[in-house]
C-alpha cells in the first residue's frame, strides 16, 4: 500500500507536497514581526519605538519582492503572504499607533479617523491585488500603503522628537490620518519606480546623489523621512493638477 501511494505521487505531481521559498518569505516574516512589534510598543506607550518599527517594516517589505524577483522565487503563496503582512504593518499598526498617541482623546472622531485609514489600507491592497495585471506598472493607483504608513509614523516620530504630546498634535494627526486613508483609495497616480533597472549601469552622479541622500537622512532621520514622504504624498496631486492644466491648454488650442 505505501508503495502504491509513492508511485501515484510520482505519476501525479499535484499530489506532491508543495513547499515555499524560504528567502523572500523570511523578509516578509521580518516585516510582519516589525508591524506586530509596533502594535505592542504602542500598547506599552512607547510610540517612538513603534514609529521606527513601521519604517523598518517598510524597508523589509521593499526587499522581499526584489529578492524574489532577483532569485526567481516568486510564488502565489508569497504574494498572498506579503499582502497579509502589509495589512498588519501598514494598515492596522499605523492606525493603532496614531490612535493611541493622539486620537484617543477625540472621542468618536478619533476612532473614525483611525478606521478611515485602516479601511483605506485594506481597500488599497485589495484593489492592487485585483488590478495588478491591467494597470501601468510605472505608476501606483492611489498612495501606496507603505508610504501612507511612513507618513503617519513619520508625523508621530518627528513631533515626539520635538517635544510635542499627542494631545497637542491631535488635530494635525487627525487631518493627516484621514488624508492618508482617503489618498490610498483615490485614483491619483504615484510614480512606482518599478521601471528602474538595478542591473543597468548609471552615471557616477547617480551614485553620488544616493550617497548624499543617505547622509541627509542620517543627519536628522525623523524630520527628513517625514518631509520626503510628505512630498511624495503631495506629488501625486501636483502631477494631477499639472496634467489637468495641460489637458485644458490642449483643448483650448485652435486646430
Amino acid at each position: 500500500m505505501p508503495e502504491f501511494r509513492t508511485r501515484k505521487a510520482l505519476v501525479n505531481p499535484e499530489l506532491r507536497r508543495r513547499g515555499i521559498y524560504l528567502l523572500p518569505n523570511l523578509f516578509t516574516t521580518a516585516a510582519l514581526f516589525a508591524g506586530f512589534y509596533a502594535i505592542v510598543q504602542a500598547m506599552n506607550l512607547r510610540f517612538e519605538h513603534a514609529a521606527v518599527a513601521i519604517f523598518i517594516a517598510m524597508v523589509l517589505d521593499g526587499l522581499d519582492g526584489r529578492v524574489a524577483r532577483m532569485t526567481r522565487t516568486q510564488s502565489a503563496f508569497g504574494a498572498e503572504y506579503d499582502s497579509l503582512s502589509d495589512m498588519v504593518s501598514f494598515g492596522a499598526a499605523p492606525s493603532l499607533v496614531i490612535y493611541e498617541w493622539a486620537l484617543k482623546g477625540m472621542g468618536k472622531l478619533g476612532w473614525i479617523a483611525a478606521f478611515i485609514y485602516c479601511a483605506g489600507a485594506a481597500l488599497r491592497l485589495a484593489r492592487f491585488n485585483t488590478n495588478i495585471e491591467v494597470v501601468d506598472k510605472r505608476y501606483f493607483q492611489g498612495l501606496p500603503s507603505p508610504a501612507a504608513a511612513a507618513l503617519v509614523a513619520g508625523l508621530v516620530w518627528v513631533l515626539l522628537d520635538n517635544g510635542w504630546s499627542g494631545e497637542d498634535a491631535r488635530w494635525y494627526a487627525c487631518g493627516l490620518t484621514i488624508f492618508a486613508g482617503v489618498t490610498m483609495v483615490s485614483n491619483v497616480r504615484y510614480y512606482s519606480g518599478k521601471d528602474i533597472n538595478l542591473r543597468r549601469s548609471v552615471p557616477f552622479i547617480v551614485i553620488a546623489g544616493i550617497a548624499l541622500g543617505f547622509a541627509l537622512v542620517s543627519s536628522y532621520p525623523p524630520g527628513v523621512l517625514f518631509a520626503l514622504f510628505l512630498c511624495y504624498a503631495l506629488s501625486g496631486y501636483v502631477l494631477a493638477i499639472l496634467r489637468w492644466f495641460s489637458g485644458r491648454k490642449n483643448l483650448a488650442r485652435p486646430d
